[in-house]
């Protein structure tokens, strides 16, 4: 059993990984090392859109913008609590400048400025790309800088526990998938920058490869916050794309078919009496891509919703056919919303099929599905309403420290955001996390881990070995059987679409199955070991989130985001759907309170408190430059 010393781990090689060990390093803690399942893997190295946002300070213009105004928007967002918000807007324009210095080509104009456009939630025009590819182009940048100062990267380990003494972050066990042996890391302070739990829903648009590891830090002792908090929208299945933007403005068809694929239904025109009606919301998925519970009677998210109901209900397969119209016949272009009409018209581009329209509106968008095996020339394209994004998680200070002392998390894996966030602000909070994090460390935490691991954490460490042993001797491969039902059960019980009492049976039968999961999960190898634990982390994963549901009805919540929380006292969406889908909105009703959760011994408790408002700092300038010269303002 191998074992290594540092200062500080970052565990997860994406954006906001990157940028921790990057600032670490250069704020002079160089006692320091990454590790990762699969360098290769994660979201921000794999996932894109037609033109994938990053959200920063206004850099361009005439129009006005201050700090406070970008923090009061992220604060507007719900259940956000005001220290993240003032944070996240205050080292915006640091970041995304240093990101322009690694050679993210984020484009100026002929003077300099940095122009933007406005996204969802955004009352300015903050947004800008580096085109279908932002984040990944941000991860390779700052990896590069990475390996230039030489910081050690260990690839292929997955982390099984973080190991802690009372509340205070000692190390991790982890597992060498090569060698299939156990490593053991001693260190002081680990940034745990694992991403959301995309592991848990079996339709997801975060791509292969990506799992998270939320549920061991929640194991461990952190707590979650807004962990019912998520972004749904239409992605497709293989590969895992957002199909955002041009790929609906362009008007496809729906087609839903049986699981053998026999027996296509253009499925929306039962829905819609009125086909410029239904051409027209189809258009608006592109502007208005996550479902939203606030657009489902008279905007674009009765779409989702009818998807959801085609392949989670009905158990079809739903695709997008860009080879044929609507309806099987022209479009009256004359019949569409006015916002629709006038887009097309201005694109040049109303004429033809949705393949005639994407290839002449944004061939990129075209090429890349061809690049991956996929001619939407001659092939459907299989989709369906999936998780794409976490805007709760890991509870967390100013400094991205967690309750547990030593634990930070940045990235999706923190919990800065609430309901409703601008697009691209994920990647400015990944960034910007990351920097407070290793401020902290730098001037806070610095020396060597503390001797004799084993002595403090040995029982955790044994748990482990003593899984292992217990979990051979299988003589049939349930692991994938049993991982494609928990996934398919989340993201029909626990996705976009929520019934209270499927639930709390579904936390029933978890607790059951966690109970049980020593005695009833066995593998056959030893190569096998990694998905044993990984299935067993999922569980405990699900069962926090799907808790935290339950608690959030309890207390009075309703639909609101990208969840629908069904109530048979609501209004149903349209007349044709069943009575499951009534809903009725929280609007606004929970929006200054947050629930935290935290999990122990198989169970969870709950606590609701009213969000911290934005601080009303003291900005006469020589106060905070005479506490600056005392401790740089890092406390």
């Amino acid at each position: 059993m191998t074992v290594h010393s540092f200062n500080t781990v970052i565990v997860g090689t994406g954006a906001a990984g990157y940028n921790a060990a990057e600032r670490l390093y250069q704020y002079g803690q160089t006692d320091i090392a990454m590790l990762t399942e699969n360098i290769l893997a994660g979201t921000s190295r794999n996932t894109g859109s037609d033109k994938q946002t990053y959200y920063k300070l206004s850099l361009s213009g005439s129009e006005c913008d201050s700090v406070k105004d970008m923090a009061q928007v992220f604060f507007d967002g719900q259940c956000v609590d005001g220290e993240h918000a003032l944070c996240e807007a205050a080292l915006s324009a640091q970041c995304f400048l240093h990101l322009v210095e690694l050679g993210v080509p984020f484009p100026r104009n002929r003077y300099g400025e940095f122009v933007g456009y406005k996204t969802d939630h955004d009352p300015s025009r903050r947004a800008t790309s580096a085109g279908p590819y932002t984040s990944k182009i941000m991860t390779e940048r700052l990896q590069e800088s990475v390996e230039n100062k030489n910081i050690r990267i260990y690839n292929h380990l997955q982390v099984l526990r973080i190991l802690t003494e009372g509340r205070s972050a000692r190390g991790l066990v982890c597992l060498n998938k090569d060698q299939l042996t156990y490593e053991i890391i001693n260190c002081k302070n680990i940034i745990f920058a694992t991403g959301g739990p995309a592991g848990m829903f079996a339709d997801s648009a975060y791509p292969a490869g990506h799992y998270g590891a939320t549920g061991i830090a929640l194991e461990a002792g952190a707590l979650g916050k807004n962990l019912t908090e998520w972004q749904f929208g239409l992605a497709s299945i293989k590969p895992r794309w957002n199909v955002s933007g041009t790929y609906m403005q362009v008007l496809p068809c729906f087609i839903s078919t049986d699981p053998d694929g026999r027996n296509p239904k253009e499925f929306l025109l039962d829905y819609f009496h009125d086909k410029g009606e239904m051409l027209s919301k189809i258009f608006l998925k592109g502007y208005q891509w996550p479902f939203d519970v606030r657009k489902v009677m008279s905007g674009s998210s009765i779409i989702d919703l009818l998807v959801y109901q085609e392949s989670c209900i009905r158990g079809r397969r739903v695709f997008l056919d860009f080879r044929k119209n609507p309806g099987g016949t022209g479009i009256d272009f004359d019949c569409l919303s006015k916002e629709a009409y006038d887009y097309l018209r201005k694109a040049e581009a109303c004429f033809g099929t949705p393949i005639d329209r994407l290839r002449h509106m944004n061939t990129p968008a075209f090429n890349f599905y061809l690049d991956k095996g996929i001619d939407l020339r001659t092939e459907m394209l299989e989709v369906a309403l999936s998780a794409q994004h976490n805007n709760g998680g890991l509870k967390v200070d100013e400094w991205w420290q967690t309750n547990i002392e030593g634990l930070f998390a940045v990235g999706e894996a923190s919990g800065t955001h609430g309901v409703y966030r601008p697009g691209g602000s994920a990647l400015n909070s990944g960034q910007v996390g990351a920097v407070r994090a290793a401020q902290y460390i730098a001037a806070r935490r610095r020396g060597e881990p503390e001797e004799k691991l084993f002595d403090a954490c040995g029982q955790g460490i044994k748990e482990i070995l003593c899984m292992e042993r217990g979990a051979l001797g299988g003589q049939d491969d349930c692991l994938k059987e049993s991982w494609q039902r928990i996934t398919r059960r989340m993201s029909r019980v626990g996705a976009a679409i929520r019934n209270v009492e499927d639930i709390r049976n579904t936390c029933r039968a978890i607790e059951k199955e966690m109970e049980t999961f020593h005695d009833t999960v066995k593998i056959i190898s030893r190569q096998q070991l990694g998905w044993y634990f990984r299935l067993r982390e999922t569980l405990i994963c699900q069962y926090v989130y799907l808790s935290a549901m339950e608690d959030y009805v309890n207390h009075g919540g309703l639909s609101r985001g990208s969840s629908m929380y069904t109530d048979s006292r609501g209004v149903l969406p349209a007349p044709s759907l069943p009575d499951r889908f009534r809903y009725r909105l929280d609007d606004g009703l929970h929006a200054d309170e947050i629930q935290e959760v935290g999990y122990s011994q198989g169970k969870c408790s709950f606590y609701w408190r009213k969000v911290h408002p934005i601080p009303d700092i003291d900005d006469f300038f020589e106060n905070v430059w005479r506490d600056f010269r005392k401790n740089k303002n890092i406390y």
